[in-house]
């Protein structure tokens, strides 16, 4: 991999993090329908009169998004001219030496997002499109980090149970904003000052939510325990942030700005588990006796 394909590729990574919190913007100011419902036009113009800020918001996020396009194709086509000159120069080496494959997902991830973006348009965002939307965003951010990291490779059980709770827990904060089920449950930790919901479905959904971020929490820290290095207490600290502005928006009562943060460090949570997996498990791989990590974690279950 080249210094070149590595900085194109964080480059990307960068813009879809941007994007994911400006989709955050675009739903707590209420901004979906900015365009009306057209796509990929906006309001009938290619370029809009922006004289309305929902329309800015809505704007501003495909723009982004249209950057991220161009990004992802540039790094799936320099990938792929990568691979064919390391070929030529190297005519025994199997097709995909040097290139990642994590960009090919990536066009397809990012064409998948494009189609579900105009769906949630045309249908007038109905949350089940929007959580869609959200949650492929998230994998293309991930894919657009395992390429900035080398690509992908077989990853040990803790981390891929550590990498699905995050993904859990963000889709169902997704499902908590997108219902209208953040303010369901007053009070912190408790929901109501309650265990036992009896609060309806989106109580529940929130409750369900507040348990997932609990364990992942937990989670964490047995992985920051167990694991050898820093890094996976960098995942600790911004889970720790991220309950803690989870908190404050609903006791504050839901404060826009606390909405907006609360969308920016969970997906920061999500890129650095992906990240730090990553990198642990190469270090384990590497490191004679680094899996000693995994035996402890699996005496832990057993007991």
């Amino acid at each position: 991999m080249t210094r070149r394909f590595a900085i194109l590729a964080w480059s990307a990574a960068a813009c879809t993090y941007l994007l994911i919190v400006l989709g955050g913007v675009v739903r707590i100011t209420g901004s979906g329908m900015g365009c009306g419902d057209h796509w990929p036009l906006c309001n009938g113009h290619l370029f809009p009169p922006l004289n309305d800020i929902g329309t800015v918001i809505e704007w501003s996020h495909r723009l982004v998004a249209a950057l991220v396009s161009v990004l992802v194709v540039a790094l799936a086509a320099y990938g792929w001219w990568l691979d064919r000159r390391r070929r030529f120069v190297n005519p025994g080496l199997a097709p995909g030496v040097g290139t990642p494959t994590a960009t090919f997902a990536a066009v397809g991830l990012l064409v998948l997002q494009i189609l579900l973006g105009a769906i949630t348009v045309k249908l007038e965002l109905p949350a089940w499109t929007v959580i869609l939307h959200l949650g492929t965003a998230m994998l293309l951010l991930a894919t657009l980090l395992l390429a900035a990291r080398g690509g992908a490779q077989h990853a040990a059980p803790l981390h891929v149970s550590l990498i699905v709770l995050t993904f859990v827990t963000v889709l169902f904060g997704a499902l908590t904003a997108n219902l209208g089920a953040a303010g369901a449950c007053g009070g912190f930790p408790l929901c109501n000052g309650q265990i036992w919901i009896t609060g309806g479905p989106r109580a529940l959904i929130q409750w369900l939510h507040r348990l997932l971020a609990y364990s992942l929490a937990v989670v964490a820290v047995l992985w920051a325990i167990v694991s050898r290095g820093r890094a996976p207490f960098i995942v600790v600290g911004l889970v720790a942030l991220q309950v803690s502005i989870g908190a404050a928006t609903v006791l504050l009562g839901l404060p826009a700005a606390l909405q907006v943060a609360h969308v920016a460090v969970g997906t920061a949570v999500w890129g650095t588990v992906v990240l730090v997996a990553v990198v642990a498990q190469r270090d384990s791989a590497e490191r004679p006796g680094a899996s000693e990590a995994h035996r402890v974690l699996g005496g832990l279950r057993s007991e």
